[in-house]
């Protein structure tokens, strides 16, 4: 099958696929969305924010880094975190990921950020050697016990790049006018 791009370079989902082409054909269309709202912008522009928000581009893309690796590895997988997520404090800062991002050079966050998508791709991958879309996730987030499959998460994570990304357009055009989608 091949892939076709969109105007902006973002790969489109299939219009004929399955269940599992159509779930990773809007997730990875929603990721090259975020890479567009957010390239080559400097670190004092992804810093910038708008309105009465603290939401800043950087913050969003180190949140989205932060959510591939909590949902595809700890909640999947049960596996846990790696650096930088390992050592964080959370119950000091619950939004340590978009605080600290304003430490970090794009280039920075955008490698992190790059490479948590490229280990989750691969944590699908081998979830997908194990079982299908409807296997459940080897930890639990809930305090009652339920447990979400691997359709709900993929479903989830298009549900948080849509999300997100209309964030990432109002604090694009804020910044230099860029609109778009």
């Amino acid at each position: 099958m091949t892939v076709q791009l969109d105007e902006q370079g973002r790969p489109e989902p299939p219009m004929d696929g399955d269940e599992l082409a159509t779930l990773t054909g809007f997730l990875e269309f929603h990721r090259a969305t975020l890479a567009w709202k957010t390239e080559g912008l400097t670190a004092e522009q992804l810093n910038q924010t708008t309105a009465k928000s603290s939401m800043t581009l950087g913050g969003l893309i180190k949140h989205l880094a932060y959510v591939e690796q909590q949902w595809f590895h700890t909640v999947l997988h049960d596996r846990e975190p790696l650096e930088p997520w390992a050592s964080v404090d959370w119950k000091a800062d619950n939004d340590w990921d978009w605080h600290s991002a304003a430490a970090d050079t794009p280039e920075q966050l955008n490698a992190l950020w790059q490479d948590e998508v490229d280990r989750a791709r691969k944590a699908v991958a081998e979830a997908l050697d194990e079982g299908d879309l409807g296997q459940p996730a080897k930890r639990a987030p809930w305090r009652d016990g339920r447990v979400p499959n691997l359709r709900w998460i993929l479903t989830h994570m298009i549900e948080e790049y849509s999300r997100h990304n209309g964030h990432a357009d109002l604090l694009r055009e804020a910044i230099d006018g860029q609109i778009g989608e």
